[in-house]
């Protein structure tokens, strides 16, 4: 039988259609789940056409097989659709598995079932409800007190999306409650194999904490503690992170060994498959379905089956029919970042088979790097040099101490303690390595189309490196270099600047930058506001960095703190200690607030900071911040807000900090201010923004900035009022999402919203 390969003209005699057919349902599914504009819907729906095009051109003899597929596909979608709202009744029940929950202090938070649909859920317990939700059973909550509400999306550029990574969960509500019954059941099988895995988690716990990392990482594919995140940042940061998800490794040793077993057992090779698909069906379930296991484990599976039933099929289409089979199942697969990759991972190891190890190395990267910069805005360069370390640092000592740990550390927790040795030597070299930041280049982010065209052109590169001439190759990776020059370079030497209010919910935070050449300010940090004991993660980290790497800055020229507000400042020193800051600017007499003198304490030189009164000038290239308030040094309380105002593209901008009435009217007593955009001062309370004070800045546009459904009520429906009395536009943060306001010296400013609402 002649040798079955894919060539560039897809012969009817040859494979192709599974691969074909996949792609096809992927773009369906980038269609149906990620297109949010009109161009990137014609762009999929033309490629869907072309596809489509090509199997009844190419493979006319299998266009039912593949009709078949597409309509499976549709069906599945159609099931699988967003349901409706949710509501909570007086009988209403949530289920959660205890494997799935995760208890601090007096707070339970995890993923249930509600009228049998996935919801997330918060609880606040009692010491004695705490108690009971730690024995390992099924928890039934009952007489729910709360409110339910939709997931948010994310409303700042570079976010990480909660309601879309929810929704390839099927999650789409959140359950809030403040009271409720728990009863603890186990009924069936499936309780009881969660309660097996909850039980697994017990036993990670109690091991050494980067044994415990490990273990849960490979066995569960989850990590269990906040305090491992160091590991996995220096494992980005490097650009391995693939060796401990996406990448679907261990199946491989898992079969290996199994295989290797039941040979030894002189047991026969289906009875050895058999096992093997046992242990992934296991694995499948520990992972909870972890999208890089399941590739994996399909692509062993259909492999096995397709050579047991003596099929010959091309490993392209083994590996197109698992991603089919794999979308049948979820249909929203590929809106998460850890199944893309994955399959365009085990697409390009295909492709590159033939490639020495560093060029194939070199050539993945390559081909993952437009991912990577579309959802994490950076990459190493040196990646391929510490893969060549880090892959054999993982196969050779990592898995086989972890594994091995897991049958010893009971009994023999000494030899446990020689292990977590080990592996803190070797993670504590990574985390020297990545602390250097050797190689890391923040990129910032790329739009959707350049995205794809960048793995379109990087396909076709690695495909004629594999049999065109060496004057090609060069031209192609010289092209190549070319085209990520340009955009580094529209990234990083911007001929737009702009003004943007960030979202940082109850709180203020206000981004600035020129363009080329570009500096960058901040106008307060924001700061979570915390009202109970539960602690949180800065929102800085959430929100304020991923905006600064996707926009590609890595250094803040200066930082204007208003005043000493948790809601403004409470952010600052975890910022100050991720990110290089030049100066420091602040209202006379902060300084001496000690509250706020901890909060920088340890991050900034003493000529880093700049004390400010009314009067006084920033003068820096492209703009001149002028202080308006305060006229005497203060403590930092709102009465001293630090008030600036600018001018940028002829349009000048207000910003008053929370500054109250009194204030206002002190800075029209000493200044005859206008302004063309002025951010209302506290965030819309009735104690700011004087209706005289309005009149005279006669402002072409006010914002507020403050938290939905906040505490305090923002903004107040007496400022509203005021702000409709005088036909005074105005735009919310908490409709808005960030609103950004941008101008370059060759086109008129605009304005934009991150989430699809116009200003008022």
């Amino acid at each position: 039988m002649r040798r079955l390969k894919i060539n560039s003209k897809f012969d009817v005699l040859e494979p192709g259609l599974f691969l074909v057919a996949a792609l096809l349902l992927i773009d369906c599914s980038f269609l149906l789940y990620q297109c949010t504009t009109i161009i990137a819907k014609v762009v999929t729906v033309l490629l869907a056409v072309y596809l489509c095009g090509l199997v009844i051109v190419k493979y006319r003899k299998l266009v039912c097989v593949f009709l078949l597929l597409l309509t499976s596909f549709l069906l599945a979608n159609w099931f699988t659709a967003r349901p409706s709202s949710l509501s909570l009744t007086k009988n209403s029940v949530i289920k959660l598995y205890p494997d799935e929950t995760k208890l601090s202090e007096d707070w339970l938070s995890g993923q249930g079932t509600l009228n049998g649909k996935k919801v997330l859920v918060t609880a606040k317990l009692s010491q004695k409800q705490i108690w009971q939700a730690k024995q390992g059973k099924t928890i039934w909550l009952s007489d729910l007190q709360g409110e339910i509400n939709s997931i948010e999306p994310a409303t700042n550029y570079g976010q990480f999306d909660a309601q879309k990574y929810y929704a390839t969960k099927k999650i789409w509500q959140k359950v809030n409650l403040k009271a409720c019954r728990i009863s603890l059941k186990r009924t069936g099988l499936i309780d009881y194999l969660h309660h097996l895995r909850y039980q697994l988690q017990r036993y990670f716990q109690r091991m050494p904490q980067i044994l415990g990392f490990f273990s849960s990482e490979l066995v569960l594919g989850e990590n269990p503690n906040s305090a491992n995140q160091i590991i996995l940042n220096n494992y980005r940061d490097l650009g391995i992170i693939h060796i401990l998800s996406i990448s679907g490794l261990h199946v491989g040793i898992y079969t290996i060994v199994i295989t290797a077993i039941c040979s030894f057992l002189k047991m026969t090779e289906k009875e050895s498959f058999v096992s093997c698909l046992l242990v992934l069906v296991i694995g499948i379930f520990l992972s909870k379905g972890q999208a890089g296991f399941i590739r994996a484990s399909l692509t062993f599976v259909l492999k096995q089956i397709f050579k047991f039933k003596k099929i010959p099929i091309a490993q392209y289409d083994i590996l197109g029919l698992a991603c089919i089979i794999h979308l049948l199942f979820d249909p929203r697969l590929m809106s998460g970042v850890g199944a893309l990759l994955s399959y365009v991972l085990a697409l390009g190891l295909e492709m590159t088979n033939k490639m020495s190890s560093i060029k194939q190395s070199i050539a993945l990267n390559a081909l993952l790097l437009p991912l990577l910069l579309f959802y994490f805005f950076q990459f190493n360069f040196l990646t391929v040099i510490f893969n060549i370390f880090a892959v054999p640092y993982f196969n050779w000592i990592v898995m086989p101490l972890t594994f091995l740990n897991l049958f010893i550390f009971a009994k023999l927790p000494a030899i446990s303690g020689f292990f977590e040795f080990i592996l803190e030597t070797g993670e504590r070299m990574i985390g020297q390595i990545s602390t250097t930041q050797l190689g890391l280049l923040s990129f910032g982010k790329i739009n959707w189309w350049q995205c794809g065209g960048l793995l379109l052109v990087t396909g076709g590169i690695i495909v004629c490196l594999n049999d065109g001439v060496l004057l090609k190759k060069i031209k192609f990776i010289g092209g190549l270099g070319i085209l990520y020059g340009l955009l580094f370079c529209t990234i990083h030497f911007p001929l737009t600047g702009q003004v943007s209010f960030i979202d940082v919910g109850q709180g203020d935070s206000i981004l600035i930058t020129t363009p080329f050449p570009r500096k960058v300010y901040l106008i307060d940090v924001g700061g979570k506001l915390n009202f109970g004991k539960r602690k949180f993660t800065p929102q800085v980290n959430k929100i304020t960095l991923p905006l600064l790497k996707a926009l590609g800055i890595n250094q803040i020229d200066g930082i204007f703190v208003t005043h000493q507000d948790a809601d403004h400042v409470g952010d600052l020193g975890p910022l100050l200690s991720q990110i290089k800051v030049k100066k420091l600017y602040m209202a006379a007499g902060l300084i001496k607030n000690p509250s706020f003198a901890k909060r920088i304490a340890g991050h900034l030189t003493s000529n880093q900071l700049v004390e400010l009164i009314a009067g006084d000038q920033v003068i820096e290239p492209q703009i001149r911040f002028n202080v308006v308030y305060p006229f005497k040094p203060g403590p930092g309380k709102n009465e001293d807000s630090l008030s600036l105002t600018f001018k940028l593209n002829n349009k000048r901008w207000l910003f008053t900090g929370d500054l109250g009435q009194e204030g206002e009217k002190e800075i029209m007593a000493n200044f005859h201010l206008r302004a063309n955009y002025f951010k209302l001062g506290h965030h819309g309370s009735k104690t700011a923004s004087n209706p005289v004070f309005l009149k005279q800045l006669q402002p072409e546009m006010v914002f507020i900035s403050a938290g939905r459904n906040n505490h305090f009520g923002h903004p107040h429906p007496e400022t509203i009022a005021t702000l409709r009395m005088q036909h005074i536009p105005y735009a919310s943060t908490q409709d808005c999402g960030m609103i950004t306001w941008t101008y370059s010296r060759f086109a008129s400013s605009k304005f934009s919203s991150f989430l699809p609402v116009k200003a008022k």
